[in-house]
């Protein structure tokens, strides 16, 4: 991680999860040792109201939740207030472009996740932010144009 304040709060949200019950299936723990390393880290038997489900985190913590329905899923996912990013992972892909479109999210990955190019615009949706950021739409969106017309 690239700074103290992040790296804290990814433990923080961790140590949160573990009181509220939830597993750790890998990483979970902060290694001894200078600077802001945070492992990898899987979590489940977690559910809403928890704040690795609940709050942005941007730290290498992924919660795993069982639903029993993509309806299910589609519509927990558009329950947060937060919108950055989010993925579908399927072998079928009309189907994931389908669950992608019903999601709220400023950028959808389908079989991959956090892929970002230069000339594509990244932002997020909901209280994720307003704009985005990257390509020509951004440059265009921060310039104000100027017209001069002269008689003639």
């Amino acid at each position: 991680m690239n700074n103290k304040m992040q790296w804290e709060k990814v433990k923080e949200i961790v140590d949160d999860a573990k009181k509220a019950g939830a597993k750790i299936l890998a990483g979970g723990e902060a290694p001894e040792g200078k600077g802001y390393f945070y492992p990898p880290t899987i979590i489940t038997e977690v559910k809403e109201g928890v704040r690795i489900v609940d709050e942005e985190q941007f730290g290498p913590v992924l919660p795993v939740m069982p639903y029993s329905s993509i309806d299910e899923a589609v519509d927990r996912a558009n329950s947060s207030e937060y919108g950055l990013g989010a993925s579908v992972w399927s072998s079928d892909l009309t189907r994931a472009q389908e669950v992608a479109d019903r999601l709220h999210a400023g950028t959808v990955w389908i079989n991959k996740h956090a892929d970002l190019s230069p000339n594509v615009p990244f932002g997020g949706a909901k209280a994720s932010g307003i704009g985005r950021q990257l390509g020509d739409y951004t440059m265009e969106s921060n310039m104000e144009a100027k017209i001069i017309r002269i008689a003639k």
